[in-house]
């Protein structure tokens, strides 16, 4: 494959992996705007994405396996297709019921078509050696793009006053623009699985190579700390409320706060890429870890207090910097623990459906913490949590790198 063709797919690949969430996670940057067009509450809105990490859930493990097996051209264009179309009716702010169905539907349209597709695409994209680098670059396309749709949509969001219009414009050229890369991805990507391998290397996933995937210990660790890492940037969806309600911040100027950490994203994920592969995987997210603990902790005590306001916005960088620099390089596990190419997919499928598991719980636990707790005592509760879990995180990446990395370096 030629290098021009490499990168066409990469940035095909990476745009659509940006664009394509957009819809399902509106509310990290219109959280407010989205509970009043709906008319809902925080535990109502919280739910929508419950039932979008349901479906998610339980779709990763057979969408990693669909993606073994199936043209991951076909797989990625109708998951945009699919995607778009619905985000048009979503447009029209229907019923509480038809957004939990509209958010159920995009739980299967994001995962069991499309997420599986861009691993292993990913994954074939470059050498064993190189895989903190492909990772990094994926993550980085994905940034880009999603940074740059939604300042683009936040302009649109606030020259049309910031209401309920504004918000379904922002829905429908969202939707649209989500159409528009189904079509690009159809004559832009390979049809071929393995882009370009032998049909005698092609995979044959079956029920004896699953079960081999689910005995692997690396599985279930890489699992554990993408499920932490996940929580930890589930916290950070929080900022655009906790400026708004402790800063006392508009809502626009909170959801530009949400919009402007998006371009630390693709540095973070860029430089994270390439540094991983010179210190090892596991050890870098480790540190990552130890960097999100002390950060939520300081959400968690610091008073809102107006001249507070730059070490608050200081405290997002240092946040979101550690969460996108993590989400750059934590699939490059894979190669990093030994997990066999030919069942990449299906070694995505179940770590995913672990590790995405805080879709559901995530949002929820936040709209009633602070449904229950108003103010700052509910947010302080949310920001501990979430520290808490990162210390599991910086366990369990400990242990890969000391039980699993530095064990295989030892035998080879």
């Amino acid at each position: 494959m030629s290098t021009v063709r490499r990168w066409v797919i990469m940035t095909v690949l990476s745009f659509s992996g940006g664009i394509i969430f957009l819809l399902p996670f509106l509310q990290e940057v219109y959280y407010i705007p989205l509970a009043d067009a709906l008319n809902l509450n925080n535990t109502e809105v919280g739910s929508l994405m419950s039932v979008f990490g349901v479906t998610a859930m339980l779709s990763y493990f057979p969408g990693g396996w669909l993606a073994d097996r199936v043209s991951p051209r076909k797989l990625i264009t109708i998951s945009l297709l699919t995607t778009g179309a619905s985000g048009l009716y979503f447009a029209t702010f229907p019923s509480y019921r038809i957004s939990l169905a509209i958010h159920a539907l995009w739980g299967i349209t994001v995962t069991f078509l499309f997420w599986g597709a861009m691993i292993r695409v990913t994954r074939n994209w470059a050498p064993a050696s190189e895989q903190g680098k492909a990772f990094g670059f994926l993550e980085t396309g994905r940034g880009l793009a999603e940074v740059l749709s939604a300042m683009a949509l936040l302009a649109v969001f606030g020259l049309m006053g910031s209401g309920n219009f504004a918000l379904s414009m922002v829905i429908t050229q969202g939707s649209a623009l989500t159409i528009f890369l189904g079509v690009i991805a159809w004559f832009s990507l390979e049809d071929s699985v393995d882009d370009g391998q032998e049909s005698e290397q092609k995979p044959k996933v079956g029920i004896k190579e699953i079960l081999s995937v689910l005995k692997m210990p690396i599985i279930w660790l890489i699992a554990a700390v993408i499920f932490t890492g996940y929580c930890a940037y589930w916290g950070t969806f929080r900022f655009t409320s906790y400026a708004s309600d402790i800063f006392m911040l508009s809502v626009t100027i909170g959801a530009a706060i949400s919009v402007a950490k998006m371009w630390l994203k693709p540095l973070a994920a860029l430089v994270a890429g390439f540094v991983s592969d010179k210190l090892g995987i596991a050890k870098s997210i480790s540190f990552l870890f130890v960097v999100l603990i002390v950060s939520f902790s300081i959400f968690a005590v610091l008073p809102g207090k107006p001249e507070l306001l730059p070490f608050m916005l200081a405290n997002v960088i240092l946040a979101s910097l550690a969460v996108f620099a993590m989400r750059g390089i934590y699939f490059a596990l894979l190669e990093e623990g030994g997990v066999p190419l030919a069942v990449t997919g299906t070694a995505a499928g179940i770590i995913s459906m672990i590790g995405y598991t805080p879709d559901i719980f995530m949002p929820l636990l936040g709209g009633i913490l602070l449904d229950t707790f108003p103010g700052p005592q509910g947010y302080r509760y949310f920001f501990l949590t979430t520290a808490a879990i990162c210390g599991v995180g910086f366990v369990t990446s400990l242990v890969i790198y000391l039980k699993v990395v530095k064990s295989r370096t030892q035998a080879g």
